[in-house]
């Protein structure tokens, strides 16, 4: 190498590259650089600068350069592209300038075009010409990030398609009159509600307007490569606008909203919403739209998002997901990453500020939640509601969180409407080919304040000056059209003013006659499988064969395999379950054997977490791993009569785009039981905002229904604060109108139970389930179920104490509880000889189990005392929920008493003695409430 880099001097680096690539397989570079090289290595070795020329008469050095420069266009040309319409100047650098690389336009001019490789130089006539057209296509009005793809395939193909100009009239043309019609119907839009509203906030898309034609081009283009379902994800901005022009909500539906009449409109959808329905502001809510394409019918669908910007892109995720797979068959669902496409629009700001947008991006390769390719737009506003760039981001591009993620990424100028296509229509291609993301940066303004109330230039005086001296996409399109004839002088003003007269003799029919009901959307696109979940699913338990039968099958290893020899009790245990009435069944046992009931009656399965394959205590191993090769297999995924898939899967370390995917899973899978485990219970908490916007409000803001199940392990361990409280109180604060479940079992066959009544509501009146799973309630014998307990069996939300049922009379006093602390009294010694106290245990706390509990209290006829026992510290757990419904249970003649920790700002105690302290001291208060009256925390 010594003698090349004396050869090639200052451009050794990058030639030392290219040559080393040729020498390890000449295929690697493209032809004229292997043509350069090859020439030279039959040539004489040059002795001293400057160096001769080559055989085949190129003065290589000066190629080397003109190649550098080449590449450094192709690199860096971004840098000096015009991407903003407000007419600011590019960053520059000095790689773009020739003389960097040792060439000049004359020398330029007597070299070859090939010197610069790629499709470009194979045309051009000479380097010049070539370097000129390099920058007509990298440093015009599109910029093109690609370096940090590192696979050399793609980045290949892509520099091709663009140096091709594949995507770009004449090569593909654009129909520029229908263009000008799309742009004329979304300005009239604007402009209409911006006149006969003003003032109202309507996140105008102006600015942005390109946003529409690029989306109507993205499904033109996804369905001619085989999509049937488009699933988008945006926040508000310009969110009416697609709704009216890509969701076909007729133009009346809108002005009814903005009229003050969307209220009475939307009071009462039809009849599939139970429960409350409180509807949201017209720039939240979703849509569908059915169009033919030549291929078939492509069902695009807007999901509803609040206002937390970014929230809705793991959800779009997980519905994309659910509409690619066939979950009827055994083992884990195929998947179609064809069949659906997610399409995720940003904002600038959000887009780098919100964390959940890395999190969800780290999930476009993981094998449990590929999707077969995001297409990302970032509406690039160039500000946040007052922020600029500067403040808001620490990097030059507001996408240069995607590169991180090897996606590649294209910034146009948001005022050239060909450019705008060409880049979808490269994005659709790429995704197509390679299965993967993209992303398209729209670099365009903000032509109104933050909300239409709102003044921008007390913030931004020179922002808004430029702005409002600025023509829009449309009036500068129309000029260009004008200009080369291709429409007369007098149409574009003909088309905005028929477009006007139009919205306005809409809104004149609304007011004078109204409109029909906006229907709720079916958000729900399943193109593989279909829901045809056997009727035999029921909330009854399975029979005590059946149950035998699944038992050994799921024991069943393949003939090779070696299980680890740590594993040899637990299944040893596990195969003697059902060779004695009394052999006991361990939480995880219960909850597999519940798992392949389900999977035979047709329903399928999908559990995810963190470390959901073993479980986090140990306790699930659904999958083993053969402790010679490492080789997983999973029982449930070759049951012989499952007639449903299996799938579990580790989750990446995230809480809040993982529970926000398979909230959207299972919006979009509804025939299937998804449930989604935190590590633990604790840490639930990273995805509060996914918990409060959609998994308990999603059905009475947009009418989306899920069945999904959080599993959080919960109970007092003396583990600390931070492995303690699934934040049950939280959850209960939440809980009205029927919109979850909140369960709090305390053993096996409850929790197995639980699981098949959930499958079975699938079917007519899904709802989330949050269920505080245990931790030593898992292996305890308190919680273990029998065979005979899993068969035929159902749910109880209420389970009486067994120890009393025959001697009620003797009964003064009934302890409530919910969950392991049970097991703490239960097992304390001094139960055996009381028959006074009952322990009563509330398995379902929402909803409120009122009728049971009356029914069992009563049966209590001299029943003094009823004390409410909780291990959370007051102002925590189930208490502040229960004690106002249990006062009303009780009325005046009993008296309710707390008994638990008081209230605090920490979860739990820090230290395990502290810990076991408070726990003796809280048994003790309930069972020997004579001495502690004084000391206990009364309600």
């Amino acid at each position: 190498m010594t003698r090349l880099e004396e050869y090639f001097g200052p451009n050794a680096g990058y030639v030392a590259d290219l040559f080393d690539r040729y020498q390890h397989d000449p295929a690697s570079v493209d032809a004229e650089t292997r043509a350069i090289f090859d020439a030279w290595l039959s040539g004489p070795a040059p002795t001293s600068p400057p160096p001769a020329p080559a055989a085949d008469g190129l003065d290589v050095s000066a190629a080397a350069g003109a190649a550098a420069l080449a590449q450094a266009i192709r690199l860096f040309g971004h840098l000096g592209a015009s991407i903003d319409p407000l007419g600011s100047s590019p960053p520059g650098d000095p790689q773009l300038d020739p003389a960097t690389h040792g060439v000049d336009e004359d020398l330029l001019e007597r070299l070859p075009g090939r010197a610069v490789g790629g499709p470009v130089g194979r045309s051009a006539p000479n380097a010049a010409v070539a370097i000129r057209q390099l920058r007509a296509l990298y440093c015009y009005s599109t910029g093109y990030e690609l370096g940090h793809v590192q696979s050399p395939e793609e980045r290949s193909w892509l520099i091709d398609a663009i140096e091709e100009q594949r995507f770009t009239p004449p090569n593909a043309p654009i129909d520029e009159r229908g263009l000008l019609d799309r742009l004329t119907e979304v300005s009239a839009f604007e402009r209409f509600l911006h006149r006969a509203y003003p003032g109202q906030t309507r996140f105008s898309v102006e600015g942005v307007g390109m946003m529409i034609p690029m989306l109507d081009e993205l499904i033109a283009q996804a369905a001619g490569s085989g999509t049937r379902s488009i699933l988008l994800g945006m926040a508000h901005r310009g969110r009416l606008n697609v709704l009216a022009h890509v969701l076909g909500k007729p133009y009346a539906q809108v002005l009814a909203e903005f009229e003050g009449r969307g209220r009475a409109l939307r009071s009462r959808p039809d009849d599939n919403i139970e429960g409350g329905w409180a509807g949201d502001v017209k720039y939240h809510a979703g849509g569908r739209q059915e169009y033919e394409a030549g291929t078939g019918a492509v069902s695009v669908v807007l999901v509803p998002n609040p206002s937390h910007l970014e929230l809705v892109d793991p959800v779009v995720q997980g519905m994309a997901r659910g509409a690619d797979e066939d979950r009827y068959r055994v083992g884990r669902p195929s998947q179609d990453e064809v069949a659906s496409l997610a399409v995720l629009i940003h904002g600038d700001a959000s887009f780098m500020g919100q964390g959940i947008v890395a999190e969800t991006l780290n999930l476009s390769r993981l094998p449990g939640y590929r999707t077969g390719g995001t297409i990302h737009l970032i509406a690039n506003n160039q500000l946040g509601f007052t922020t600029v760039p500067t403040e808001d981001r620490s990097t030059l591009y507001a996408s240069d969180l995607a590169k991180g993620f090897e996606i590649p990424v294209v910034h146009v100028n948001a005022q050239d409407p060909i450019a705008c296509l060409a880049a979808v229509r490269l994005a659709v291609a790429y995704r197509s080919r390679f299965g993967k993301d993209f992303l398209v940066d729209l670099v365009g303004y903000r032509r109104w304040g933050h909300n239409e109330g709102d003044e921008p230039s007390f913030t931004q005086p020179q922002m808004y000056q430029t702005i409002a001296e600025l023509p829009t996409v449309r009036e500068r399109f129309a000029e260009d059209l004008v200009a080369r004839g291709v429409v007369r002088r007098d149409e574009p003003a003909a088309l905005l003013k028929a477009g006007l007269n139009e919205f306005q003799r809409i809104r004149e029919a609304v007011l004078s006659r109204g409109v029909d009901a906006d229907p709720v959307p079916d958000l729900n696109v399943t193109t593989n499988g279909s829901n045809v979940m056997s009727s035999s699913v029921g909330i009854g338990g399975p029979t005590l064969d059946t149950l035998r039968d699944l038992n050994a099958a799921l024991l069943r290893f393949p003939a090779d395999f070696t299980l680890n020899p740590k594993l040899e009790r637990a299944i040893g245990r596990r195969r003697a379950a059902f060779e004695s009435p009394d052999a006991p069944i361990d939480w995880g046992h219960a909850e597999t054997l519940a798992f392949a009931t389900l999977l035979r009656d047709g329903v399928p399965i999908r559990l995810t977490g963190q470390d959901a394959i073993r479980g986090t205590f140990s306790q699930r191993h659904l999958t083993f791993y053969d402790a010679n090769t490492g080789e997983p297999f999973t029982p449930l995924e070759a049951l012989p009569s499952a007639r449903a898939s299996f799938d579990v899967r580790n989750s990446p370390l995230s809480e809040n785009a993982a529970l926000g995917f398979e909230y959207g899973y299972s919006v979009q899978a509804e025939d299937t039981l998804v449930l989604w485990e935190g590590q633990y219970g604790d840490f639930v908490n990273g995805a509060q905002a996914i918990i409060d916007e959609f998994i308990v409000s999603g059905q009475a803001k947009w009418g989306m229904l899920s069945g999904l199940v959080l599993l959080l392990p919960h109970a007092w361990e003396g583990q600390g604060p931070d492995h303690s409280s699934g934040r049950l109180e939280r959850f209960l604060d939440l809980c009205a109108e029927d919109n979850i479940r909140v369960a709090n079992c305390t053993t096996a066959a409850q929790y197995f139970h639980l699981l098949r009544r959930q499958a079975a509501s699938l079917r007519e009146k899904p709802r989330p389930l949050i269920v505080m799973t245990p931790k030593g309630l898992l292996r305890h014998p308190l919680a273990a179920a029998r065979a005979v307990d899993l068969a035929g069996g159902t749910f109880h939300p209420v389970l009486d104490d067994a120890r009393t049922a025959r001697q009620r009379d003797a009964v003064r006093r009934v302890v409530l509880c919910s969950g392991k602390v049970w097991t703490d009294v239960e097992g304390d010694q001094r139960r055996a000889g009381d028959d006074s106290v009952a322990v009563v245990r509330v398995e379902e706390l929402y909803p409120f189990p009122a009728a049971e509990l009356q029914a069992i209290l009563s049966a209590y006829s001299n029943l003094r005392e009823v004390t409410w026992l909780q291990e959370e510290p007051k102002n925590m757990g189930a208490w502040r929920f229960v004690e106002g419904r249990l006062r009303e249970l009780l009325g005046s003649e009993l008296a309710l008493r707390y008994v638990g920790r008081p209230a605090m700002a920490s979860p739990s105690e820090g230290w395990s003695d502290a810990h076991a302290a408070e726990q003796r001291r809280i048994v003790e208060a309930v069972l020997e409430p004579a001495l502690e009256r004084g000391v206990s925390h009364a309600g």
